[in-house]
């Protein structure tokens, strides 16, 4: 303890307290209860008490400092043209612009990611789900057409629901939109050909046409007709033969 305040005295100066602006002092009064708080009533382990503490004690400074500088002409308030150097120079506080600048910008990549992907998951999603719809239409579609075929039912609705979905399908096609009724091919073999339905044994005799007798012709029945005055049969037996008959009969007598 001698060798302390030996030291102490000889490294210690004699010099105004313009010079030190040293202010020891305990914490401002409690505005709430008028006394002074000491040091043995703040916990150390509650953070707020604490700060609180080294809030009244250095505004006790300043109410004891402000008084004694401005009896000395100290002036106290910053001027309007006041220039200070910044701690850190202009290049650190750019790369540090920098940095920040990048890390918003990947933010932004990022989140612009995240919504690219969520457009094409819907995307992906109404896909999947006009595909279900078609195969679903098709598939009652072919129902339909199997159902009217085999005579279960004689509506033609389920036609009418295709052409309108495939004018909605293909709505900007200016040739589908001009179209009318089928062309001049379709027209020709519907015609020639008739227009569809059952074909398997619609000659086939059934009781009404068995029973009708009206074009039965008893003379073209026997061959009668052939010969009339017993002159057809001659004429036919004496007819000559055609040109590929007669190359075969050449044929057989070489």
């Amino acid at each position: 303890q001698d060798g302390l305040k030996q030291c102490l005295a000889e490294f210690r100066q004699q010099l105004a307290w313009v010079e030190r602006l040293d202010v020891t002092l305990g914490p401002v009064a409690n505005p709430v209860s008028q006394s002074a708080s000491t040091s043995d009533t703040v916990d150390p382990e509650n953070d707020f008490q604490r700060e609180m503490s080294f809030y009244r004690q250095a505004q006790a400074a300043v109410l004891e400092a402000l008084p004694r500088l401005r009896k000395l002409h100290v002036p106290t308030r910053r001027p309007d043209d006041y220039f200070a150097e910044m701690a850190k120079s202009d290049q650190q506080m750019q790369k540090i612009r920098q940095k920040l600048k990048s890390k918003q910008e990947a933010m932004e990549r990022s989140e612009k990611a995240k919504q690219l992907r969520a457009m094409r998951k819907y995307g992906k999603k109404v896909q999947v789900e006009v595909l279900q719809r078609r195969q679903k239409e098709k598939k009652n579609m072919l129902n339909a057409v199997k159902k009217y075929q085999k005579g279960l039912s004689d509506k033609l609705d389920f036609l009418d629901e295709e052409q309108t979905s495939s004018q909605g399908n293909k709505k900007g096609s200016a040739t589908q939109q001009t179209k009318k009724g089928p062309n001049a091919k379709r027209r020709y073999k519907n015609q020639k050909f008739g227009f569809g339905g059952k074909k398997k044994g619609s000659k086939w005799n059934t009781k009404e046409s068995f029973n009708d007798v009206s074009s039965f012709q008893s003379k073209v029945a026997h061959n009668k007709g052939l010969r009339k005055g017993g002159k057809g049969g001659k004429k036919a037996l004496n007819k000559r033969p055609g040109k590929r008959a007669r190359q075969k009969m050449k044929n057989r007598a070489r």
